[in-house]
């Protein structure tokens, strides 16, 4: 069973960059489909990003397309969400998933963080 832990997040403000990163253990790293979702307060969990095994495909949510950029590292067995031009409504505890599956990882995951907080101040 895989294990993530992200780390990197913290505050800004608006108009700031921060970069996420999600580092797995105990799995084959490479093996996984990786995403990224948030949660921000009083509302539900939302898929952010989401990157296939090889890091040649990805997919954004609609209000982070153009300034979210989701990467990973096999070799490191790391992946990233480097964010720019963060707006308060970013505000949220972002939590890094796995599955096997490229389309399933972006809602149904079956491995996830424990999460970090962003928050972007206005």
């Amino acid at each position: 069973q895989v294990q993530l832990v992200e780390s990197g997040g913290g505050s800004v403000q608006a108009g700031g960059s921060l970069r996420l990163s999600c580092t797995a253990s105990g799995g084959t790293f490479s093996a996984y489909a990786m995403g990224w979702f948030r949660q921000a307060p009083g509302k539900e969990r939302e898929f952010v990003a989401a990157i296939n095994w090889s890091g040649e495909s990805t997919y954004y949510a609609d209000s982070v397309k153009g300034r979210f950029t989701i990467s990973r590292d096999n070799a490191k067995s790391t992946m990233y969400l480097q964010m720019n031009s963060l707006e308060p409504e970013d505000t949220a505890v972002y939590y890094c998933a796995a599955h096997y599956i490229t389309m399933v990882v972006r809602t149904t995951p079956s491995h996830w963080g424990q999460g970090t907080q962003v928050t972007v101040a206005s």
